[in-house]
Order: structure tokens, then sequence, then C-alpha cells
């Protein structure tokens, strides 16, 4: 077996080197975070409408789940969250380089996509693209 302290003395130099790269883009990726918590709110928010009136309707059994903001799967410097409902799933992503992505609806297991990108600053095209994705997840999660 090798040495305990030579690999700890070399992933530590390798921390701190990856480290020292990415703290450049930790503004960037604070930004990002700040935009995915206020979509995050507003999605949450809708969500509950949903529930709601759907319960109200004798539906109560249309319940989707929404994660919490992390970490992207796939871009280190973005962050996402999601919405699923047994295998339907829909993402929205938000990359510190200024784009919010909303990819889906999709089942897991399956190629993701469709996918929609806008910057940061495109709020008027953003709140419509995502009030129709949200209901074409509602819609696809809820088909049996």
């Amino acid at each position: 077996m090798s040495d305990p302290t030579s690999l700890r003395e070399r992933l530590s130099r390798l921390g701190k080197r990856l480290g020292q790269r990415e703290a450049e883009h930790a503004a960037d990726l604070a930004a990002a975070q700040e935009h995915a918590h206020a979509l995050h709110q507003l999605v949450s928010e809708g969500l509950e409408a949903f529930h709601a009136a759907a319960t109200e309707s004798g539906a109560g059994h249309l319940q989707v789940t929404l994660s919490q903001v992390r970490t992207d799967d796939k871009h280190l410097r973005a962050v996402e969250f999601d919405l699923t409902r047994g295998r339907h799933r829909a993402i929205i992503t938000v990359k510190s380089k200024g784009q919010v992505t909303l990819v889906g609806p999709f089942h897991q297991g399956k190629t993701e996509g469709p996918c929609k990108s806008f910057p940061f600053d495109a709020e008027a095209e953003l709140a419509p693209a995502l009030e129709s994705f949200l209901e074409s997840f509602l819609e696809e999660a809820a088909t049996p």
C-alpha cells in the first residue's frame, strides 16, 4: 500500500491548485446562485398554487417535488434545481456566465431536452418561457 502521507500531500496540492483556479469564478457563481434562488422561490410559489388547486379539485395525488438549489450535475460553474414526479423531470440551470437554461421536460433515464437558454437580463423573454416550461412539465407529469 502507498504512503498515506504522500497521498494526502498530493491531494492537498491538487485541492489548492483547483481551488485557486475556481476562486476566479466565485463572484459569478455567487450571482448565479442568487439568480437561482430567486427563480426557485418563484417556482415554489407557483407549485404551491398548483398543488392547492389540484387538491381542491380532488386530485391531491398530483404532487410534484421541487429540489433545493445545488451545484449543477454537469457544469461545475453552475447551479440547478429540478422538478420531479415519478419518471418525469424538468431542470432549471443557472450558469455563472449569466445564463438560465430550461431543460425538459423529459423522462429520467432518457435523453435530456429540449433546452432553451436565456441571458440573466432577458426577464421579458424568460418569464413567459418559464411559465410555458412549467405548464408543459406539469401537463406531462400528470398524464397517465
